[in-house]
């Protein structure tokens, strides 16, 4: 009975582990100066999490604002 219950508990353990993969999230951001719009990449960070997690992970990057060259958007995305 003992060794049934750790088995079970080992499998349930293996299966929470395996959910956690590496999601790669690449960034780009563009800016807007005039009439002139230019899109760059702008970073790329690695989640070793759940794809839900990861990709909430990855959104909260994304920004919008203003700097010295103008507007910008960055945009991310789980790849």
């Amino acid at each position: 009975m003992k060794k049934s219950v750790i088995a079970i508990i080992a499998l349930f353990t293996l299966s929470l582990a395996s959910c956690k993969k590496d999601y790669k999230c690449e960034c780009e951001k563009t800016r807007t100066s005039g009439s002139t719009t230019v899109t760059t990449a702008d970073g790329n960070y690695t989640f070793k999490d759940t794809r839900t997690r990861a990709e909430s992970r990855c959104n909260d990057q994304a920004t919008t604002g203003n700097d010295g060259f103008g507007a910008y958007t960055r945009n991310c995305q789980i790849k």
